[in-house]
């Protein structure tokens, strides 16, 4: 991570001397030349990285080369922040305050300039300490990187795994035989995809291994290509594989054979044979392109496997290919192969009774990876089968995959996937640490985070968002993280790290002092921390002057620790934060922090209260996207207009009024932002907004406590682009008639506690998309909408606390009501029931 920490400094360096050169002064030459050392030094830190393992002093190295790029960091961001301050101060006021602050400021000044120095001879120190250590003569004659050569083999060492072992894999061994036998006679590339461990390998060699495979087709061959393949010895082996095999030709010439004629070779070959052909564990997207030469597509059958964990490897092989993503084992057979290897001298291989429950636990930690379930399980059997024995091996299940022998492969193999990432995904992988175990990250959460802490260079046309959609993207695709939920387009809503590579990925973030989790008084909180992750305490904490000052950015999840919280407070003290988050800590009256108005390039600010000054000074936000703020009074109404209209580039604006009877005054807004795609509204309306039908882009509207008595759908189905609609006390009329052709996009409405609602007509033709719909709390709805049988979109109906005539009539097997709502997938009626929470399925 020392190649991450420089390659992200340079970055930061290159974009400070750009933009802002006029600002650094006599700063300039300072930050300029200690750039250039570390330009110089990049090439050489990429090799460490990779020997680090090998020698104590090249570890030694990159740690010093990590902790003085963190020192630059600090020094150009306390540089950084005390120059625009002084550029913001103007007028004359300020002018005397500068006067009267003279010597403050000096001897400001004078303390940066001489961390610069001091920095920049540390750094000439640890570049010339590098040429001293000479480490291009250690170990030469072993692998550049020790964790790959360690792991590289281990497809052929899954030759030998025990029949027994293989479970759950039926199917997806039964898949690969029915493709590799098809009758199809083109040449067809099967790529199996799945993170590290899942059992691709193993899976590839069960089927290769077959019989039947062996009289299928003229010859084979398998090669392990790793990270570390070169093409024309990846060329060579596939040779010696072939023509060993069938006896056809000396291959000691192979050596000073060049590219083309290895591809031509081959391509000779297997021009009129049936061949088949295993590239195990590929890594590079471009590989197929160097070596496809080599293949003939004859019209014999031919069939290429290669096993990957990144999907873009296999989108690489072009069309016509066939991809095959393996998935963690069900609960069911990863506890039969956690009990095969946990009790195997039991003859019946199962678990005592009094370990069950925690065995269970371990195994799920395990989250259906085979290769966690075979080490944990070995791990396990070495231990007394007594609770306190094997809760102590819980406990510290992230030493164990660190450290212990039997978990080693586990570990350089999940690794070997973290190590191949560029450093800028590195970087953004480790911050999912500051997540808590299990926590469900939103994409668009982990995204702006990532942007925040400067993760996300710049890209000619697109903006840091979509550059950062795209970093999720990769590491997705790379097995990485795991997509959990995804919206209706099918992007990703939510996504998680699994269990055991987090646990390894929380090794790394400690070790390299990129993020600290604080667990409570068993954690211990000193040295320059980075990052911080609170959970689960009920105490308070202390953080020390040097912890505030290096921080950039606090997290926390569920405590007590600030019962008495002030914000202007704790913000006083991170005079380098770029972000706090206070995940699940209710902020309560949340006020916004003074002078926040002056924060220009601010693009969120949620759940702030209104006051006079925010409402008038908000305006100057012009990059805001997003803006949701709490107890507006109805005198507010015409001076929030007036700002909101300057607010051009905002997509979600929320207004909740003081209380549900005090009024929104939203008719001085003229021109509402024509980019806005979700807007919510809390609180009385004499009449929707006249503005509101003409946001073409809208896609998702709340309307709550509205009161509004007029036809409000003739006046919202002109909003084409609208998904989601919700009515909630909204509504005081009985009739809702939903139109021919109206909301033509809807896949989602929602319709609650609107009192007096006692009629929902649809015409044939209204919402042809409609996917989900929900009806809570209208009590005088005693009949099923009128026409729902026209919404053949339908796919979920969610009835709560409705009229219980309406419900019994969907109860009756034979009844009409049933009729109605046979295409729709699922019924389900949620009701109280002594204060418990019961569901109950209709259809």
């Amino acid at each position: 991570m020392a190649d991450g920490a420089v390659n992200f400094l340079l970055d930061k360096l290159t974009t400070i001397l750009l933009q802002n050169a006029s600002l650094l002064g006599d700063a300039q030459k300072e930050i300029e030349e200690i750039k250039l050392e570390l330009e110089s030094m990049r090439s050489f830190i990429r090799d460490a990285e990779r020997r680090k393992e090998m020698s104590e002093q090249v570890e030694t190295w990159v740690k010093q080369v990590r902790l003085v790029a963190y020192e630059i960091e600090d020094i150009v961001d306390e540089f950084m922040h005390y120059k625009e301050m002084a550029r913001d101060r103007k007028g004359i006021k300020d002018f005397v305050q500068d006067v009267v602050n003279l010597p403050k400021n000096v001897t400001a000044r004078h303390r940066i300039s001489s961390k610069l120095q001091k920095v920049k001879a540390k750094v000439l120190e640890v570049s010339e300490r590098s040429k001293r250590y000479v480490f291009d003569t250690i170990d030469e004659g072993r692998s550049n990187n020790a964790s790959i050569d360690r792991w590289q083999y281990h497809g052929e060492s899954s030759i030998f795994v025990e029949e027994d072992e293989l479970v759950g894999m039926d199917e997806n061994r039964e898949k690969l035989l029915e493709w590799l036998n098809e009758n199809d006679q083109r040449r067809t590339i099967i790529s199996i995809v799945g993170m590290g461990g899942l059992g691709k390998t193993t899976l590839v060699t069960k089927v290769y291994n077959d019989q039947i495979i062996k009289r299928h087709f003229d010859c084979w061959a398998w090669i392990s290509v790793s990270q570390t393949y070169g093409v024309r010895e990846l060329l060579r082996s596939m040779i010696k594989e072939f023509f060993e095999t069938n006896q056809v030709m000396d291959p000691s010439n192979l050596g000073s054979m060049k590219y083309m004629q290895l591809v031509g070779t081959l391509n000779d070959y297997l021009h009129q044979k049936r061949y088949v052909v295993v590239l195990d564990d590929v890594w590079s997207i471009d590989l197929w392109s160097k070596i496809r030469g080599a293949f003939p597509n004859n019209k014999y059958g031919s069939r290429i496997i290669l096993t990957t964990r990144n999907e873009n490897v296999a989108f690489s092989v072009g069309t016509g290919s066939r991809v095959h993503r393996l998935q963690p084992l069900q609960d069911k057979d990863a506890w039969a192969l956690f009990c095969k290897k946990a009790f195997w001298s039991d003859p019946d291989r199962s678990c005592p009774k009094e370990l069950e429950a925690l065995a269970q636990v371990i195994m799920k930690k395990c989250e259906g990876l085979p290769l966690a379930i075979v080490a944990i399980g070995g791990l396990m059997c070495s231990r007394n089968q007594t609770v306190v024995e094997w809760k102590k091996v819980y406990d510290s299940l992230n030493w164990q995959l660190s450290n212990h022998p039997l978990l080693e492969q586990v570990k350089g193999i999940l690794l070997l996937s973290f190590n191949d990432l560029p450093f800028y995904l590195k970087h953004c992988f480790l911050y999912c640490c500051v997540f808590r175990d299990g926590y469900p990250i939103k994409r668009k959460k982990l995204i702006r985070l990532w942007v925040a802490e400067g993760f996300i260079a710049e890209r000619k046309g697109m903006t840091m968002e979509e550059v950062a959609e795209d970093y999720l993207t990769e590491l997705i695709f790379r097995s990485m993280i795991q997509a959990t939920e995804t919206n209706d387009a099918g992007r990703v809503k939510t996504c998680r790290v699994h269990d055991v590579m987090r646990e390894l990925a929380m090794t790394t973030s400690e070790k390299e002092n990129f993020c600290t989790a604080y667990y409570g008084q068993e954690s211990r909180l000193e040295g320059k921390i980075h990052r911080l992750s609170v959970f689960n305490i009920g105490e308070n904490i202390r953080l020390s002057t040097t912890i505030c000052h290096h921080l950039r950015s606090f997290f926390v999840f569920e405590t007590d620790m600030f019962s008495s919280f002030s914000l202007n407070s704790v913000l006083s003290k991170f005079k380098l934060l770029r972000v706090l988050d206070y995940m699940e800590f209710q902020l309560k009256p949340y006020q916004a922090p003074a002078g926040i108005w002056d924060i220009r390039s601010l693009q969120t600010l949620a759940f702030i209260e209104a006051e006079e000054r925010l409402i008038q000074q908000i305006g100057n936000l012009t990059e805001l996207k997003r803006l949701n703020i709490t107890k507006l009074r109805a005198i507010d109404g015409p001076k929030l207009c007036a700002s909101i209209q300057k607010l051009t580039n905002l997509h979600r604006l929320g207004l909740m009024a003081s209380t549900e009877e005090e009024e929104l005054q939203l008719e001085a807004l003229l021109l509402p932002p024509i980019f806005l795609q979700k807007l919510t509204l809390v609180g009385q309306l004499n009449r929707l907004p006249h503005w509101l039908g003409s946001l073409a882009s809208l896609t998702h509207l709340y309307l709550v406590s509205s009161q509004l008595e007029e036809d409000i759908l003739s006046s919202l189905h002109t909003l084409s682009s609208l998904v989601f609609l919700e009515l909630k006390k909204a509504y005081g009329g009985r009739l809702l008639h939903f139109r021919t052709g109206w909301f033509p996009n809807l896949n989602k409405l929602n319709l609650q506690e609107l009192l007096r609602l006692d009629s929902v007509t649809v015409e044939e033709g209204a919402l042809p998309s409609i996917r989900e719909m929900y009806l809570s709390g209208c009590w005088e709805l005693k009949l099923l909408p009128q026409g729902i049988e026209h919404l053949t979109s339908l796919q979920k109906l969610h009835l709560e606390e409705m009229p219980e005539e309406f419900v019994q009539r969907l109860r009756s097997d034979t009844g009409e009501d049933q009729t109605k709502v046979q295409h729709i997938t699922r019924v389900y009626h949620v009701f109280l029931m002594e204060q418990t929470r019961v569901i109950e399925t209709l259809h």
